[in-house]
């Protein structure tokens, strides 16, 4: 399970470290894809299987399941961890997310995602607060 968050420098080549709890997790690689909030998704293979099945059994005729195919697919590119521990984010999607030197790594479960510090800072302010919180999660059903 991916938890946690760490900020980790990006080298002049686009490589970010990954936390050393999630590489056990990435033996078989990864994908990576542009997620929904200016941010990237990276998924095990197969969680990306799983979802990609999910897609697969969506109506065609439907325009907004085609363009979540377009958004997850045409974006989506096999990475490895490589002996350093790092993962190449290729151009295109560093630069829709504004990731330039450094990434917040941030785990949410079965996946995990890279936002620019800033970005995520903006994101996660919100959850800050426990009033609205309360509200906003109050009609998810969270029994254990």
């Amino acid at each position: 399970m991916f938890l946690g968050q760490y900020e980790h420098s990006i080298d002049e080549k686009g490589r970010v470290t990954i936390p050393a709890r999630y590489r056990d997790l990435l033996e078989d690689g990864a994908y990576i894809t542009l997620g929904f909030d200016q941010n990237l998704i990276v998924m095990t293979p197969a969680i990306f299987e799983k979802m990609s099945l999910r897609l697969s059994q969506m109506n065609m005729a439907d325009p907004t399941a085609r363009q979540l195919k377009r958004l997850i697919f045409s974006n989506a590119e096999k990475v490895e961890v490589d002996k350093a521990g790092r993962i190449l984010i290729p151009a295109f999607l560093r630069q829709p997310v504004q990731l330039e030197v450094s990434a917040m790594v941030v785990g949410t479960g079965s996946y995990f995602e890279i936002w620019s510090p800033e970005l995520w800072k903006k994101q996660s302010e919100p959850l800050a607060d426990a009033e609205s919180n309360q509200q906003r999660f109050a009609l998810l059903d969270l029994s254990i």
